[in-house]
């Protein structure tokens, strides 16, 4: 028992001993006691701090040694009171496990990183408050930018926030305000109805996304000219919406396969949409593209491994865009911007499954 006794002192001496370390006993300095140390002022230890080149070497040296000899770690909230920046911009996404998506994301990372720039990624599963929730944050000054890849917001909401940081949108919006790096949905969807009405069809379907979207407005539309241009009556039970996983797509399979007027061809928004439909219609018998023609829309590696026709554009690109457009607005603050488009051309690339 007496043993027992003498540990515990033991353990209450460490922590004891931790504590008064934590105290004071042990302690980092402070960015005004590191140049006193190094007897040169504040702003050039601050300079050397942010790799500033114009800094005499000689004075650069002995910052950087008194900064290794006394463990300094920079305060990030002293260095955002400072500069007026956090180095953080913010990211908001319907959903994270979807490979279009993150695409995008890796294009903004890349260059992200280059910048020194941290991400804060937002799910918002298109949620209006969860999204303004994201907005507010330009407010408080907790970012310093936001890229919104699909917004539920109306365009008046993103145009209030705007104010607070620069947004970007990864699609087209009608603000007046906000700038966009976006693909140009209309002309994606009519390249591929054109290619198909070349082909011969003319019971031609499609499967879109949030159906109210901007870009899915922007492809409804392509589609139901390109038909009636010849003579087709748009048919609602080839229509198949809110379709965003492969799961969507396996499902517009099966339904399908239960009308007795099947379409010939179904134009799809996403290429892992499109391989859910694919893959799901050849298990339940379909030839493709004898019995039914499938065309996908961006670049996703999914639709080259299945040999799926698709409408292609760079969505990583679609993302260092971004960015740059969004880091140009951060560093000229003080500068007044106008409204910017950057538009990618999607490039239609012929596979086995049309």
């Amino acid at each position: 028992m007496k043993r027992f006794s003498e540990q515990a002192e033991y353990a209450l001496m460490v922590i004891e001993l931790d504590e008064r370390e934590v105290r004071g006993v042990i302690r980092v300095p402070n960015i005004k006691e590191i140049a006193q140390l190094a007897g040169v002022s504040v702003s050039t230890v601050s300079r050397v701090l942010n790799n500033h080149k114009y800094v005499n070497e000689q004075k650069r040296a002995r910052v950087l040694q008194i900064i290794e000899e006394h463990n300094y770690i920079q305060n990030s909230n002293a260095v955002h009171l400072s500069t007026g920046k956090t180095k953080v911009l913010g990211v908001t996404l319907p959903m994270v496990n979807n490979q279009y998506y993150s695409t995008i994301l890796e294009g903004i990372a890349a260059e992200a990183a280059l910048h020194d720039y941290k991400m804060m990624v937002c799910q918002t599963n298109n949620s209006l408050e969860h999204e303004r929730s994201i907005l507010q944050l330009l407010t408080n000054k907790k970012i310093d930018g936001l890229i919104m890849f699909s917004r539920a917001n109306s365009c008046d909401t993103l145009t209030e926030y705007a104010e607070y940081g620069p947004i970007i949108t990864c699609e087209a919006n009608d603000t007046t305000t906000v700038s966009s790096v976006h693909i140009d949905h209309y002309q994606t969807f009519l390249i591929g109805m054109e290619y198909l009405i070349q082909k011969g069809h003319r019971r031609i379907g499609y499967c879109l996304g949030r159906k109210n979207s901007f870009n899915s407005q922007h492809r409804k539309r392509a589609y139901e000219e390109n038909l009636r241009s010849i003579g087709m009556t748009p048919d609602p039970e080839w229509a198949f919406e809110d379709c965003v996983t492969i799961q969507d797509g396996m499902e517009v399979a099966s339904k399908l396969m239960q009308l007795e007027n099947r379409p010939t061809a179904m134009i799809v928004s996403c290429n892992h949409i499109a391989a859910g439909l694919y893959k799901e219609a050849s298990r339940l018998g379909l030839n493709i593209p004898q019995d039914i023609a499938i065309i996908g829309c961006d670049d996703q590696p999914i639709g080259e491994l299945l040999e799926i026709t698709t409408v292609s554009s760079s969505s990583k690109q679609m993302g260092k865009y971004a960015f740059e457009m969004l880091h140009e607005r951060i560093i000229n603050q003080g500068k007044v911007w106008g409204k910017e488009e950057q538009v990618l051309l999607p490039v239609l690339v012929e596979r086995k499954s049309t």
